[in-house]
This record gives structure tokens, C-alpha cells and sequence, in this order.
């Protein structure tokens, strides 16, 4: 039988009539007649809550149940790109990633479906107060199929994880969750004042590939100590016995900024994140977003590169200064006019153009963080510069 709210009623409605006649071949009725009409009221409150809950049941399948739409000015926070055949996609923050596809990375189809149907269990287990809404994704292509890392983690605390999916085609969107790549735990101070936990957030991951070796590498980070380093195995996992490295902060150790951090009180004012390497000639170009997002038209979110001649480090900005200690030439700020701020950014090379993409935060929509691309020249010295 079709389950309607109508069949729902008409069976309760049957139960009622039923356990009337029963109550009248008991003899019970009369005698129990306000027992038996406390019952009524308790069947029938059943029954309309039940349907009433039934209601709710089937409106989010009519609500999620919508088309894929086109636009050419998609909102899209912390985008990342891959190209296959004929097909550009790009992924973002959103619940369980955003997705959407273009064949000239001018007017784009945003899919109704996320990337992921069902968040793996793993993730709210390692995860305390992490739901469905997964940040910043990257993506490669190694070995014969796709690697996509994500983030968990609840906003402004380091007690973060960064997953893994792989997948043989972008265009068939089935992806295998291949666990966990690396843990952070909340740094906080134990019963006795001792400070515990990571002083990183694992979030924000980027894979860059070692071109000497074939060796995978992934970059992360956000706040705390900024930006790890650590070489993958073959599964894209950290390799065994590997231990993170800081290869980038927002300032020098040695500096302690006056103003407080806005956003969270427990990140500190280490204000750097969403790193992402891109092998451009003889360098590895290490590219990182400085100061603060996710405040709409408020947010002063830039961007700023260093380079190094191995995936390593260390990265030097254009002056020389080691980006671990504070280094880091700006590349691109909001200019108050198109931008707020802008950041979160990505390098492709993409038909032999290199293109450069982020959100930026915009100062004609009230600060909503829409997608932009700009293509790179480089410098004489071989120093990336966004095209006028």
C-alpha cells in the first residue's frame, strides 16, 4: 500500500473502531468509561502527531529535490578547480562540498548534489561538533584517478581532521572515502594547567607532487603555529614516520601582535592559512592567505607568495625573508571598489594559460564571496603577477 497521510489516518481511525468493539465485549466500557476516553485521546494524539511528523518527513525531499541552475558570478568559498575531457569542475566549502561544472570556466552549472551523499562516520567521531558542512576541498590528479582532500572541524578551534576521497572519473561523481589523512587535537590546558594538544589546525590541505621524485607532499594549516608540511605514502596517507613541519607564518615567532584576533579566541593572532603550492620553472611557489575571513564585507582577507627550489623549503619572499619567520611578498588585497578582501586562492595551468583563482568578498553584493579568476604572467626574475 501507497503510505499516504490519508492511508496513515484511515489506519488509526480502524484502530480506534477496533478497540472500541473490544472494550464493549469486555464489558469494560461502562465501567472504565473515562479510562477508555483518556485512551481515545492519547490514540488520537498519536495519530496526528505521527502524520504530522510524516508531513515533515516528505518535505525534504521536494526541498532538496531541485534543479541545477547556471550563473556566471557562482558563489563559491574556498574554490578549487580540475579539468577533464572537455569539463571544468569546481568544489567548495558547503555541505558535504559543492560542486559544478563549466565548459569555458565563464558560465557555470551548479549541481543540486554535493559531492558527498553521506558523511563517513570517522569524521564526527574525530571530530567533536562536526555535522555535514565540509570546508575547503583540493583536488589532483596522481597515478590514474583523482585525490580529494577535505576539511572538518568547527570554527575557531584546532580539534580538526583532513579526509580523503579518491575516484577514477570526476564526470561520474562516486567517490570512495579513503579515511582520515592527518588529526589535530584541540590545544587547551589539562586539570593541571599544562598546555596539551597540537599547536596546528589541520585544515585547508593542499597536495603538491615533488616533480624529482614523484613523492606526494601535503600543505596545510590554519592560525596556531601556520602553515605544516609532510610527505605522503603512495595512498596519500602521511607517511610512516613523517612528522609535520612549519613552513610559514603570518609573523615571527618573536613578534606578538597587540590586536586581538576577531574572529576566535582560542586561534591566536598567527593569521595565516589556505596554503597552495604551484611549480612554476626551477621554483615551488607557496602561496598563502593572510589575515581574516568569513566576515562578509568586513573581512581583510589578502593574499601573499614565496618560493623555493624544493617542495621543502624554505620559501623567501621577493626581499629574502623566510616565510617561517614572517616572509611573504602581498600578490593580491581587496580594492574596496569590485573587492572587499579576497583569498583562499589556487594556481592551474590550464590550455597553457596559468590561471589564478579565489573568492573574493564583494563590495557591490554586501560582501558575498564569489568566485573570481585572473591568468598569471611572470616577471623577468620568474615572480608571479595577476594580468591587468
Amino acid at each position: 500500500m501507497e503510505f499516504t497521510i490519508d492511508n496513515l489516518l484511515h489506519s488509526f481511525t480502524h484502530l480506534l473502531q477496533c478497540f472500541h468493539v473490544v472494550c464493549r465485549k469486555k464489558r469494560i466500557f461502562a465501567k472504565n468509561s473515562k479510562t477508555i476516553f483518556d485512551m481515545k485521546k492519547i490514540l488520537l494524539t498519536l495519530t496526528f502527531a505521527v502524520a504530522f511528523q510524516a508531513a515533515i518527513a516528505q518535505e525534504p525531499r521536494r526541498r532538496f529535490n531541485r534543479e541545477a541552475y547556471t550563473t556566471e558570478t557562482p558563489m563559491a568559498h574556498d574554490p578549487v578547480m580540475a579539468k577533464e575531457g572537455d569539463t571544468y569542475y569546481l568544489y567548495a566549502t558547503g555541505m558535504g562540498i559543492q560542486q559544478m561544472t563549466s565548459k569555458d570556466r565563464k558560465t557555470w552549472t551548479v549541481s543540486h548534489q554535493p559531492v558527498m551523499t553521506v558523511i563517513p562516520g570517522w569524521t564526527t567521531d574525530s571530530v567533536p561538533g562536526f555535522g555535514s558542512h565540509v570546508w575547503a576541498p583540493d583536488i589532483i590528479h596522481w597515478h590514474g584517478q583523482w585525490w580529494m582532500a577535505y576539511s572538518c572541524s568547527t570554527f575557531g578551534k584546532n580539534g580538526s581532521a583532513i579526509g580523503l576521497l579518491s575516484s577514477r572519473s570526476l564526470g561520474r561523481n562516486m567517490w570512495k572515502d579513503e579515511g582520515c589523512i592527518v588529526t589535530s587535537h584541540e590545544r587547551k590546558r589539562d586539570a593541571n594547567g599544562r598546555m596539551i594538544g597540537d599547536n596546528w589546525n589541520a585544515i585547508d590541505p593542499n597536495f603538491v607532487i615533488d616533480d624529482a621524485t614523484d613523492t606526494p607532499w601535503l600543505v596545510w594549516g590554519s592560525f596556531w603555529d601556520g602553515i605544516q608540511l609532510a610527505r605522503l605514502d603512495s595512498t596519500m596517507h602521511i607517511a610512516k614516520g613523517e612528522q609535520s613541519r612549519t613552513i610559514a607564518r603570518r609573523y615571527d615567532p618573536n613578534y606578538k601582535p597587540t590586536e586581538p584576533n576577531p574572529t576566535s579566541k582560542f586561534a591566536g593572532t598567527n593569521a595565516i592559512e589556505a596554503p597552495f603550492i604551484f611549480k612554476h620553472g626551477g621554483y615551488y611557489y607557496l602561496f598563502v592567505s593572510w589575515d581574516y575571513c568569513c566576515r562578509g564585507a568586513k573581512s581583510n582577507y589578502r593574499v601573499a607568495v614565496g618560493r623555493s627550489k624544493t617542495v621543502t623549503g624554505p620559501y623567501l619572499d621577493r626581499n629574502g625573508k623566510d616565510m617561517a619567520n614572517g616572509g611573504g611578498t602581498l600578490f593580491l588585497e581587496g580594492d574596496k571598489k569590485e573587492w572587499e578582501a579576497a583569498g583562499h586562492c589556487a594556481v592551474y595551468t590550464f590550455d597553457g594559460e596559468d590561471v589564478f583563482i579565489c573568492h573574493g568578498y564583494s563590495a557591490t553584493q554586501n560582501g558575498a564571496a564569489l568566485l573570481i579568476q585572473r591568468p598569471i604572467v611572470w616577471t623577468s626574475d620568474e615572480w608571479p603577477e595577476l594580468k591587468p
